[in-house]
């Protein structure tokens, strides 16, 4: 076999390999000679069928089966005795079938992964941002509980419902006279005046009593998330079941004890814990958000354009499900596709280029992912599908794509954590609503 590099271009190298014909038909007689023995056909004994006959009947399978276990041993060689990274399945190219008597020819495009050299972490400087839980965040916690809570008695005046109570309903809608999904529901419960429908429905419902059934005409906003019915009119039919007020929520001990906690000050410090948590992993995932910012400004190593269009493919696909889905800003969806889709690309090329850094910064420093880890992150997902955990952690144990999507994460956070003891961390206070802050408002960074 013959190798010779023919083009060299950033990462992208080519090759040209020659298999020797006699290497390749030595092979290919040596699989019909085993077929003599093994093969049954009627009119001839076992091991008996001619070689000329076996070459007639399986000629052309047998030489399709040489020549491409040749061409994958020999692109596998060519990758091995070069020392390359490959950063996606090689590229092969034939011209020609093989003909017996003829050598084999052909193409091997690969890309390479870059050589990347990270930078001194403890030259890096990055700021973490903490928020503290103050009494009034425990205050609006409880509140939030107690409104979460609140009970209802019938209305037993008579009288129409107003704002404020709540509506028993059945309902269902139609658009042009076709039932749609999630426009039907029985025994729902409407809290009136809150917004929780479209105006035009909770409007057509003030005045409505027990027993009554109204008939209303909704038009669905030119926003509306569901591109397919946005700006579009509906009709509802509405009986209204029960009409009851909401009692004021009550913040006490008996409270408390409809969470299943001893009392008041068991409820505060079970929501100022709950409150703490996710501060912490607000801070944590801001923390992480400016160390990848930091890093992708300090490493420019090229990446491989293969990857890049790989990654790109993914996000576009994204926002055009998005798109359809009525939840790109319209801002976004007039703008030239051209220009967006250029800064999507950089989007991409960006996660390509943080993903290779933090695997070499892994790799180098032998930083693994536990089964006992993985394991963990196994059962959380399992309990996400309630009555379905089973059929989740088979799935996951039989699959080896749906384990690494959650090998990844892990890999990932451990490599952040493993860079954060060697960067320089300074901590700022600062308020929730700035921690909660999307950082891209503030300084328009690609992710």
């Amino acid at each position: 076999m013959q190798i010779t590099e023919t083009s060299v271009d950033g990462l992208k190298r080519e090759f040209k390999v020659v298999i020797a014909a006699q290497e390749i038909d030595a092979k290919i007689q040596a699989k019909l000679q085993e077929l003599t023995r093994t093969v049954k056909l009627p009119g001839f004994r076992p091991g008996k069928v001619p070689l000329t006959v076996v070459n007639q009947r399986y000629g052309g399978s047998v030489t399709q089966e040489v020549v491409e276990t040749e061409v994958t041993e020999a692109t596998q060689q060519v990758v091995r005795e070069r020392g390359l990274r490959v950063a996606l399945q090689p590229d092969v190219s034939i011209a020609t079938p093989y003909a017996s008597g003829h050598d084999l020819e052909f193409k091997v495009a690969i890309e390479v992964l870059p050589d990347i050299e990270p930078v001194d972490f403890g030259s890096i400087e990055v700021e973490r941002l903490v928020a503290e839980v103050d009494e009034a965040a425990v205050d609006a916690a409880v509140a939030s509980l107690a409104e979460f809570s609140r009970t209802s008695e019938p209305v037993t005046e008579d009288r129409g419902a107003t704002a404020g109570d709540l509506l028993v309903i059945d309902f269902a809608g139609t658009v042009d006279g076709e039932a749609r999904d999630g426009m039907s529901a029985t025994g729902h419960e409407l809290p009136l005046g809150q917004g929780s429908f479209l105006p035009d429905f909770e409007q057509g419902l003030e005045g409505a009593r027990a027993g009554e059934h109204r008939q209303l005409r909704v038009t669905f906003p030119a926003d509306y998330g569901s591109a397919d019915l946005a700006g579009r009119e509906a009709v509802f039919e509405v009986d209204v079941k029960d009409l009851r007020r909401s009692l004021p929520a009550v913040i006490d001990d008996a409270l408390a004890k409809r969470f299943g906690l001893d009392d008041l000050a068991a409820l505060r410090a079970s929501a100022r814990s709950r409150l703490a948590k996710e501060y912490e992993g607000l801070s944590r995932r801001r923390l992480k958000r400016t160390l990848l910012d930091r890093l992708a400004v300090l490493h420019t190593f090229p990446v491989p354009p293969s990857m890049v269009e790989v990654e790109f493919d993914a996000v576009w696909r994204q926002w055009e499900r998005e798109k359809e889905a009525g939840r790109v800003p319209p801002s976004e969806v007039e703008r030239d596709l051209e220009t967006v889709k250029a800064e999507y690309r950089a989007i991409a090329e960006r996660r390509v280029r943080l993903g290779l850094l933090v695997s070499e910064i892994g790799q180098r420093n032998a930083i693994k992912v536990t089964q006992e880890e993985l394991n963990r992150a196994l059962i959380a997902e399992a309990r996400r599908y309630p009555g379905h955990e089973r059929e989740v952690l088979d799935l996951f144990r039989k699959n080896e794509q749906a384990a690494e999507r959650l090998r990844a994460p892990l890999y990932e956070d451990k490599t952040i954590d493993f860079i954060l003891e060697l960067v320089r961390v300074t901590d700022r206070s600062v308020s929730i609503e700035e921690l909660r802050k999307d950082p891209d408002e503030a300084d328009g960074a690609v992710v």
